[in-house]
């Protein structure tokens, strides 16, 4: 088996998506195999195949191994709301040890490196009593952090980094995504967050008008990840 990360970002629209895809990208011109899981996706479109997540199709165009949708994501939601309360509507029963089984079961395919992308920031709720965070736990798996690069990002940044560290989590390392083209002082924002996230860059990704995988890619470093 390869490394497990499980990916999580500051805000619902960091930019997950789009450095999941960079990472797999990156480990495939390595010529590594690759596999992502997005366990629970709120905002699903229907189709004639059931309910289809942009996130999880775009993870499944990149990653190297071919798992049925219903692997990569178990938990289709349609709405985009709060996971928890997407669920309750839908009559959907939405546990940590079910998101868990769902990917322990994935994880057992051949691999290089698995990336298990989550919902939202890393205190999303799953019910009333669980969140999200729990499942990097429960796979004890290292996370990886995406900041979203914007006014407020710092505060967002270190609260993030400390409850994962506060949950025991190892913070494997993070990257920087550039969401606002204007942002004031950027490059001294991103000066603040490498002297006080205790954990590696891996890269800094910046405002792309023309977000393509294969550009993504080649602002990441996955030797960090060693």
């Amino acid at each position: 088996m390869g490394k497990t990360y499980f990916v999580t970002g500051t805000d619902t629209d960091a930019g997950k998506t789009v450095v999941t895809c960079g990472l797999l990208e990156a480990a495939r011109i390595q010529g590594l195999t690759t596999l992502a899981l997005k366990p629970v996706s709120a905002g699903c479109h229907q189709t004639e195949n059931g309910l289809r997540n942009q996130d999880a199709l775009a993870l499944m165009a990149v990653m190297t191994l071919a798992l049925p949708y219903e692997q990569v994501n178990p938990l289709a939601l349609a709405p985009a709301i709060a996971p928890h309360i997407a669920a309750e509507e839908a009559g959907v029963r939405m546990t940590l040890d079910r998101l868990a089984g769902y990917s322990r079961g994935a994880l057992m395919r051949n691999n290089d490196l698995a990336l298990i992308e989550g919902a939202g920031g890393w205190r999303v709720p799953l019910n009333s009593r669980e969140m999200i965070s729990g499942l990097a736990k429960a796979l004890n798996t290292p996370a990886i952090l995406v900041v979203g690069m914007k006014l407020g990002c710092i505060s967002h940044a270190l609260l993030t980094v400390e409850a994962i560290l506060r949950d025991g989590v190892r913070l494997a390392g993070w990257v920087a995504n550039q969401l606002d083209p204007d942002m004031g002082r950027c490059d001294e924002n991103l000066e603040t967050l490498r002297r006080m996230i205790p954990g590696p860059c891996l890269g800094v990704v910046p405002y792309l008008e023309d977000v393509r995988v294969g550009q993504i890619a080649r602002y990441l470093d996955i030797s960090l990840l060693a």
